[in-house]
């Protein structure tokens, strides 16, 4: 699916939205919470293909996977707290959204903790004593 597609299903999905929001609001938002979905099931694919090109170029440059796993936990973490709080906030639940958003910061810095752990005893060991 490209972003053509991906507009088009959003497009429709927001008229009718708007269409059954009158009548029906909680269906009107089961319907953006559904097409939302959608479009992210379609995007894993395309994100497993990054994830597999990135491993490769870390193999190749002799990384450690460690690294590599704990940065896309991080980039993983900050994509889903985002679609959590944004479909909350649709919601017209902004307090909650604004809560998912700090969960999802608290848990980017307790995964960053053992990597910016190492970058400051390398800095450390690289200066003279």
């Amino acid at each position: 699916m490209d972003i053509v597609q991906i507009v088009g299903l959003g497009l429709v999905a927001t008229l009718l939205a708007l269409v059954i929001k009158e009548q029906k609001p909680l269906f009107a938002f089961l319907l953006a919470v559904v097409s939302g979905v959608i479009i992210f099931t379609f995007l894993i694919g395309k994100i497993s293909d990054v994830i597999r090109v990135l491993e490769k170029l870390a193999v190749h440059a002799d990384l450690n996977l460690v690294f590599l796993g704990t940065i896309l936990k991080i980039i993983g973490i900050a994509y889903i707290a985002e679609f959590g709080a944004q479909v909350t906030r649709d919601a017209g639940q902004g307090a909650i959204a604004s809560k998912i958003e700090l969960a999802g910061k608290v848990l980017i810095l307790v995964m960053a903790v053992p990597i910016i752990q190492i970058i400051i005893e390398t800095v450390v060991n690289l200066l003279p004593a």
